[in-house]
């Protein structure tokens, strides 16, 4: 699956009269192009510093420490692993990584991603696809493969609302509109960030090696077209 196409003139013009410097300089030393990723300017310590240090739910949530999008990301690779358990590692890989947009953009709260609107969602999407390209990963996923993500991500978000971010069951439907119902026997424990983004490039490390083995082994990480099965 290829990249999408350049931006169009008139929309890169707009998105550049919006923000005159549209990269930024990462620690590693990356200069990430906001407008047009690169897959060379990603850099995975620089994913996980920012998942690491960026919270979900706004930081509203119960405990000494907030609880990280990289936490997230794991959590969403465990349920994967878990309900699938014939996932490829590169579906669990992209499962981790679902979210790694937001070591830029941050974990914008679901209201503020509608105000915010198209200009977000656009930059967002270019910049996963620049991840995934990074790491050997299919531009765009298979819509079964991205749904099945969705819906581990939706069962994590569930969760997190009773166990962390105080609502109630009954809530995460009515309020949050989440029909995935939250885990039992699964308690989360919210880390420090030095810890959360170990745990992060430790699990990326098993994944990323995994799925390079098996492209080394002639597997191919998505099959032609969106037609994918478990």
């Amino acid at each position: 699956m290829s990249p999408r196409a350049p931006l169009p003139p008139d929309d890169r013009r707009r998105l550049e009269e919006q923000a005159p410097r549209t990269w930024q300089r990462m620690l590693s030393g990356r200069r990430l192009n906001l407008i047009t990723p690169s897959p060379l300017d990603i850099e995975i310590h620089d994913i996980a510093l920012g998942l690491s240090r960026n919270t979900r739910w706004n930081g509203q949530t119960s405990g000494e420490h907030g609880w990280s999008v990289a936490q997230h990301a794991l959590l969403v690779v465990d349920i994967l692993a878990r309900e699938r358990p014939s996932s490829p590692s590169w579906v669990l890989l992209a499962a981790l990584l679902h979210d790694a947009p937001e070591y830029v953009t941050h974990d914008l709260i679901t209201p503020l991603k509608a105000a915010v609107g198209d200009v977000f969602r656009e930059i967002e999407s270019r910049l996963q696809e620049a991840v995934h390209l990074a790491f050997h990963l299919p531009a765009r996923l298979p819509d079964a493969v991205k749904a099945e993500i969705k819906r581990c991500d939706l069962i994590a978000g569930a969760t997190e609302a009773v166990q962390l971010a105080g609502f109630k069951a009954a809530e995460v439907r009515s309020i949050l509109k989440i029909a995935e119902k939250p885990l039992k026997g699964v308690t989360l424990t919210p880390l420090p960030s030095a810890a959360a983004r170990e745990a992060f490039l430790a699990g990326f490390d098993r994944l990323h090696r995994a799925h390079c083995h098996a492209l080394a082994q002639g597997a191919q990480p998505a099959p032609p077209s969106d037609e994918f099965r478990f």
